[in-house]
């Protein structure tokens, strides 16, 4: 693993680069493992340099946490800003495809082909429920 956190930073800006050297989509975006592989030499070192850059994200934002919570008393607004960012939600749903191939964005008929799968994937053949 990498141990050179400036190193690891430079490879994965280095992996969404495009071609022209302008900052492009993330690989996940581009949907192409071949173009990782180009890049970076190997997947193994890509998916090395992707695990590197989660777990320091995943310890700055421990920190930036612990740091709220140690310092809550002396500094409120901070807390609760962080608190209230975090309990934003998302309430809208996106346009779904029935079984059929038509696309449904009405309320009820998202309702209706969301009960549909589930109903389909949570019954078994011996449930005493019926669909």
């Amino acid at each position: 693993m990498h141990s050179n956190k400036e190193e690891v930073r430079q490879k994965c800006q280095e992996a969404c680069v495009d071609e022209q050297g302008a900052p492009g989509q993330t690989q996940a975006q581009k949907g192409s493992l071949q173009k990782v592989e180009a890049r970076t030499g190997s997947l193994e070192e890509y998916r090395e340099i992707v695990q590197a850059a989660r777990d320091w994200v995943r310890k700055a934002k421990a920190l930036i946490e612990f740091n709220l919570a140690r310092n809550v008393r002396s500094n409120k607004k901070s807390f609760y800003r962080y608190v209230d960012d975090k309990r934003e939600t998302r309430e809208n749903v996106g346009p779904l495809w029935k079984e059929t191939g038509d696309v449904v964005t009405q309320d009820m008929g998202k309702a209706e082909v969301l009960n549909d799968y589930f109903v389909s994937v949570f019954t078994s053949k011996c449930s005493r429920h019926t669909a």
